[in-house]
């Protein structure tokens, strides 16, 4: 049996040939015979080429249903998809792809490189379409097995070398099932698609979701609360960054009216604050499906389908996929005790392209991969995350966990949300600073009368940044590396 991602979605695509299975905002949509069509040229495209399997297919294109094609035939000729995220500058995308090496880069224009580029979208000399358009479709499946690469993720690369996790077509078929599975996905869900496509949430956990159903997507080149809005009442499914929410909310015109017809909204890719989760209960009459994952893994934990979605935590580990908390050794600890995630399963990366020796150093001998998220697990098996292990602040010797603080900081009147951060103290080593998002004059006494009494003093923030903003990546995530940069003078070596 052919291990390629792709013999699935080919079975899918000749099972739904007529269906629609991407909708455009200008009302036009694609069929699923329509994108098997445009795969299928693209997949000769790539032939001619020269793309062989194994070859590396770098990608830095903008959200558009032939960027879906391209993915889709990258995996039909068994070649290897490494998506960029389309913000990335001249500089950092020559990490990349001497990094990678690929054998084709596409992109949205000329560029170069001294690669063999080709162009998505536009017309003319080395437009992939153009060249697409006199092809015939290829429908030929290259025989891959479950332990070949499908895609390679670059990491962000926040904190030193970006890494590149290698997902094999075993990873996301697997994970993509379970994901079906568990959120009882149907074929007459309508996805309001609104993610970026060169992450695992857009491309894979969002479009899997649907290409492996015959389901359909209202197809969004990108976040935009009133388009948004102007499609909830057409769709089934929204999943989604915590951006998404808070800014639904601001809306007057997001109501439980035109989220009637919504049977699931997801929550991931950064912490959602409980204070979002009640607001969105409260105004639309839905809990919000919070999971956790990140690039090397896919999904891990969700909240149930069924059953009660607790507000601050990721929920249980899915099906198939084992999880603890332990210390630095790998010794699990006891339930409700701060520890580091680590996670063992079919939809574990195989490992970091080209880093042999990072790869050994994440894996423990039994098989489990050190996520960097600490974490706790509650006696029923929920997990809640509490930060990134790099996000740890160590004050005077003693650990604090930013999430304890961010929880209750959220409760201030008037914050929006808030940032944990330690910086450089010359007598505590590291001093807790807080960064709030706010529209009002917050000062630190404000936030002070709320920990008092419930956090330790050396939890309690020193200094308060107050900002109209956190800075935030593509996917949702606060930047806490560039809010330790704006507040590493904050303390001086007299204080």
């Amino acid at each position: 049996m052919n291990g390629n991602l792709f013999s699935r979605f080919d079975a899918v695509f000749s099972e739904y040939a007529e269906q629609v299975c991407l909708r455009l905002p200008d009302g036009t949509g694609w069929t699923y015979n329509d994108l098997h069509r445009a795969t299928g040229r693209i997949g000769a495209v790539l032939r001619q080429q020269g793309v062989r399997p194994g070859d590396r297919v770098v990608v830095q294109v903008p959200k558009t249903p032939d960027a879906i094609a391209l993915y889709l035939a990258t995996l039909q000729v068994g070649a290897v998809y490494v998506p960029l995220n389309t913000d990335y500058t001249e500089a950092e995308v020559a990490y990349f792809l001497g990094d990678a090496e690929p054998s084709l880069y596409v992109t949205a224009e000329d560029s170069e490189t001294g690669l063999p580029t080709l162009t998505l979208d536009a017309y003319g000399e080395g437009s992939l379409k153009e060249l697409a358009s006199s092809m015939n479709p290829d429908d030929h499946i290259v025989d891959c097995s479950r332990e070949d690469l499908a895609a390679i993720l670059y990491t962000s690369g926040t904190t030193g070398r970006s890494k590149g996790a290698m997902l094999t077509h075993g990873n996301l078929t697997s994970n993509a099932d379970t994901l079906i599975s568990y959120w009882g996905w149907r074929s007459d869900d309508v996805l309001l698609h609104a993610l970026p496509i060169y992450h695992v949430h857009g491309l894979f956990v969002a479009s899997h979701c649907v290409l492996l159903t015959g389901s359909s997507m209202i197809f969004l080149p990108r976040f935009d609360v009133e388009e948004v809005v102007h499609h909830l009442s057409s769709s089934t499914v929204l999943m989604g960054v915590p951006t998404f929410y808070t800014r639904l909310l601001r809306s007057s015109r997001f109501t439980s009216e035109v989220t009637a017809g919504i049977r699931l909204f997801v929550s991931g890719s950064a912490p959602l604050t409980e204070q979002t989760f009640e607001a969105f209960v409260q105004r639309t009459g839905h809990r919000i499906l919070e999971r956790y994952g990140m690039s090397e893994t896919g999904m891990n934990t969700s909240n149930p389908l069924d059953g009660e979605r607790v507000a601050g935590t990721v929920g249980f580990p899915l099906p198939g996929i084992d999880a603890r908390v332990t210390n630095e050794e790998g010794d699990p600890l006891p339930v409700g005790e701060i520890g580091g995630i680590e996670v063992r399963g079919p939809n574990v990366f195989s490992g970091y392209w080209r880093m042999p020796e990072k790869t050994r150093d994440e894996f423990r001998d039994d098989g489990y991969f050190m996520t960097g998220d600490m974490g706790i697990v509650d006696a029923e098996g929920r997990y809640s995350i509490v930060g990134r292990e790099k996000d740890l602040v160590i004050s005077g010797g003693l650990n604090v966990y930013p999430k304890e603080i961010e929880i209750l900081i959220d409760t201030v009147p008037g914050v929006i949300e808030s940032a944990v951060v330690g910086v450089p103290h010359p007598d505590f080593g590291e001093a807790v600073i807080v960064v709030v998002a706010s529209e009002m004059d917050i000062e630190l006494e404000d936030v002070n009368v709320v920990l008092t009494g419930k956090l330790a003093r050396f939890k309690q923030p020193k200094r308060l940044l107050r900002v109209e903003e956190l800075p935030r990546n593509a996917m949702g995530k606060v930047q806490k590396n560039v809010l330790r940069e704006l507040c590493a003078d904050r303390f001086t070596w007299d204080e």
